[in-house]
């Protein structure tokens, strides 16, 4: 096997709940890991670049240009990750809004993010939310339920203290990494008991 059919294309959402940190750390682990990373696709929804916005001082679209990502419109169905037939093998939504986890829930592809996330789950493709909300509502943990039968994984934004973080980013790591593992990603990151 050649070495760019080992790599993994993956989509990375960016949805309206507060966290746009891990999008940015996870932007730039991807990008670090280009070796093992072939395309990276990006969605933001219209919540997702305003929060960016706010918290990072940054826009969407500008993103650095040592971030070979490619952005895709929310509203359009034309990216190549919106049907099965595509190479993209995983998708990472981080952070997940708990809007955007019940319409993944309720198979609503009513917008690119949505869709792509039905396409995984249809396909058996991996499928990771990190989801950002505390404290989880009744309906919230029933759309995990939901999204987990059908074979997502729910990787909750909770940062890892026992690898004794020094920074916010250090601490956001720890998710990032974990998300990614999840994905199928491999990731050098601190593992219990080393």
């Amino acid at each position: 096997m050649s070495q760019n059919a080992m790599k993994k294309n993956i989509v990375v959402a960016v949805t309206g709940a507060s966290g746009a940190l891990y999008a940015k750390l996870l932007l730039e682990k991807l990008c670090a890991l280009r070796e093992r990373v072939g395309e990276v696709a990006v969605v933001f929804s219209d919540s997702g670049r305003e929060v960016f916005r706010y918290e990072l001082g940054c826009d969407a679209n500008d993103l650095p240009a040592a971030l070979p990502v490619k952005l895709y419109d929310n509203c359009s169905f034309y990216a190549p990750f919106a049907s099965g037939s595509s190479r993209f093998e995983s998708m990472v939504v981080a952070p997940c809004s708990m809007g955007t986890l019940a319409r993944i829930a309720s198979g609503a592809a009513d917008n690119l993010i949505c869709r792509a996330a039905d396409v995984m789950l249809k396909e058996r493709r991996r499928l990771v939310l990190m989801v950002r909300e505390t404290p989880y509502s009744l309906v919230h943990l029933r759309n995990m339920v939901a999204v987990t039968e059908a074979g997502g994984v729910i990787c909750p934004a909770s940062p890892a203290l026992y690898s004794r973080p020094q920074s916010i980013q250090d601490l956001a790591m720890t998710v990032v990494d974990r998300a990614l593992t999840l994905a199928g990603v491999e990731v050098e990151a601190f593992q219990w008991g080393n």
